[in-house]
């Protein structure tokens, strides 16, 4: 009886939880569909708009470790809660935007609010809630906020088309006051630290598993390095088909089933997840990514080896996407969890805003297998440094880091 009211309120906060990340994810990508009409009204080039997207990025990512005291110090309930009202002048900024300042300084708020109540935070919170059952937990929550864009791209575009963008980015500042904050204030559980693991944090003895500091630092260089492939070739993946012969329209019909293709893989990862772990994950997904590669680099073009690179690259970025957020679980509770979690969040952000740029310069400047081979060879790299990784899983519950 106990077991099912704690399965009841963990689905609970699963819902609360889901729901404020496709209206958070959802909001944030509003570019993708009001981006020329923003950058007409500003007279802005189409390009600097787009740069927002990377603003937002290296805002979360420097954000990400100043906010990382606060996540252990407060819990991540209130941090998230911080953030809901953060975004909303966020949005009300964006809205009376009247230049470039504004424009980028809006985007800079959003970025900050988005380290304090995106991914990460949710990492942490449910990280606090149920520990390393938090893996199952984060694999449920990405099968719904894969959706976000499904969501919001359609209400951005009606809401655009009804009242213009500015009035769509107020009402965006409207959902963060009325529906994630109240969400956030009474649907989540307020911060209680799990002693038993603070105290196993806290000590170093002949029972626990000492992380050495290198290991920390392989395991954000990896996540960078599959972040850098998986971003940066989600950027430029219809110009990338195109170079690869494909029409444009081809391109199109190709591309638009890797969101599908992601949201089954964490779907296959999520009902699996009893049975291995991050780590198992991502060698997994990174090797399919390399695979994936490969396969279009030999391929010269042929539709059945796109459509195979399609496949096993949707596979493995969408199985990634849960690993990058699983794997410090297999070293670090608790405290440690959230500390080291933010500090790898800065790289992962920091990279995700100059991936698609990079790879662009790639594709334009030296063609299609320029790009290619620098995403197998980062991959690679990754796949050995997670290979470490997996023979160095500490074998028991407690593990201490710096």
């Amino acid at each position: 009886m106990r077991a099912l009211e704690s399965g009841r309120k963990i689905i609970g906060i699963l819902v609360v939880v889901a729901i404020g990340q496709v209206i958070g994810w959802g909001t944030v990508g509003l570019l993708a569909v009001v981006g020329r009409e923003v950058a007409a009204d500003l007279g802005m080039d189409i390009t600097a708009v787009f740069a927002g997207n990377s603003i937002f990025y290296v805002a979360t990512g420097l954000s990400a470790p100043v906010l990382a005291r606060a996540f252990i110090r407060f819990g991540a309930r209130r941090v998230m809660i911080s953030g809901s009202i953060i975004a909303a002048p966020g949005f009300v900024l964006l809205s009376y935007a009247t230049g470039p300042v504004s424009f980028f300084a809006a985007w800079v708020i959003l970025g900050i609010a988005g380290s304090a109540k995106l991914a990460t935070a949710t990492y942490i919170l449910l990280n606090e809630i149920v520990g390393r059952a938090a893996r199952r937990a984060i694999g449920a929550l990405m099968l719904v906020t894969g959706l976000a864009s499904s969501v919001f791209w359609p209400t951005t575009s009606f809401l655009s088309g009804v009242m213009g963008w500015r009035s769509t980015c107020l009402a965006y500042a409207g959902l963060m006051v009325l529906v994630c904050l109240p969400l956030y204030v009474f649907g989540l559980p307020r911060y209680v630290e799990r002693k038993e693991e603070a105290a196993g944090s806290a000590r170093v003895s002949g029972e626990t598993k000492i992380v050495r500091k290198n290991t920390f630092y392989l395991i954000a260089s990896a996540t960078v390095l599959c972040a850098f492939v998986t971003f940066g070739f989600g950027a430029t993946m219809i110009e990338l088909l195109k170079a690869e012969g494909l029409t444009p329209a081809q391109a199109v019909t190709f591309g638009s089933m890797l969101g599908v293709i992601q949201v089954s893989a964490r779907g296959l990862d999520f009902l699996g997840g009893g049975r291995w772990d991050g780590i198992t994950t991502a060698l997994i997904a990174t090797a399919t990514l390399v695979v994936a590669i490969i396969l279009l680099m030999i391929g010269g073009g042929s539709h059945w080896m796109i459509a195979a690179f399609i496949l096993l690259y949707g596979l493995g970025s969408g199985a990634l996407a849960v690993a990058r957020a699983t794997i410090p679980l297999v070293f670090y509770d608790n405290v440690e969890f959230a500390r080291m979690t933010s500090r790898i969040a800065m790289p992962l952000n920091l990279i995700a805003a100059a991936s698609p740029p990079i790879l662009v310069g790639l594709l334009s400047n030296f063609g299609s297998n320029a790009l290619l081979g620098f995403g197998a060879l980062c991959a690679s790299a990754a796949l050995l440094m997670l290979y470490w990784l997996g023979r160095h899983r500490p074998t028991n519950r407690s593990v201490v880091a710096n």
